[in-house]
């Protein structure tokens, strides 16, 4: 008979997933800011990978505050839609929607990190370990703001670009 699963159980296979898919994540952006043909989206992907490297460190920080050691196991999600984002630029390329495209790939990706970290933040409450608590907190609002920065890329230059309109930040 199976062992019943708790819900740290749960939450170190999430943790586990999500320490995969911060790492794939550090491969896929400078290719994803090496495709854009917008500046400041470049500067968002180079800047974000940044930020996800800090995200594989607290997630061992979180690891080691359940008294584990940092292990990933492959993130099937992020592993898909890292592949459509390769899709889409390969489909877009040359074209005026490519940022825009490119804006939209991200974004699915924050989603389902929003959510999963939105989970574990939840999680790692329940189970009493603050310190785990305070560190997922951080990554969630700093996913949160990529999202966030995401969309003003998206309404200042992917989407008017990808209608043939100048960029927001141009008209004046």
């Amino acid at each position: 008979m199976k062992t019943p699963k708790t819900l740290e159980d749960l939450f170190l296979n999430e943790l586990s997933d999500m320490y995969n898919a911060e790492q794939q994540l550090v491969k896929a952006l400078p290719k994803l800011a090496k495709i854009t043909t917008c500046k400041q989206l470049q500067a968002a992907f180079l800047s974000h990978l940044e930020e996800t490297k800090g995200h594989v460190t607290k997630l061992k920080a979180v690891f080691e505050a359940f008294g584990k050691t940092a292990k990933g196991k492959v993130c099937e999600a992020t592993k898909g839609l890292l592949e459509e984002a390769d899709d889409i630029a390969e489909d877009f390329e040359g074209s005026h929607a490519i940022n825009a495209a490119l804006i939209c790939a991200a974004q699915k990706v924050e989603h389902y990190e929003i959510a999963t970290y939105g989970c574990l933040h939840e999680w790692a409450g329940l189970l009493g370990n603050e310190k785990a608590v305070e560190i997922l907190k951080i990554i969630l609002n700093e996913e949160k703001a990529a999202n966030k920065a995401l969309t003003k890329l998206a309404r200042n230059h992917g989407n008017p670009e990808a209608m043939g309109q100048p960029d927001a930040d141009t008209q004046q």
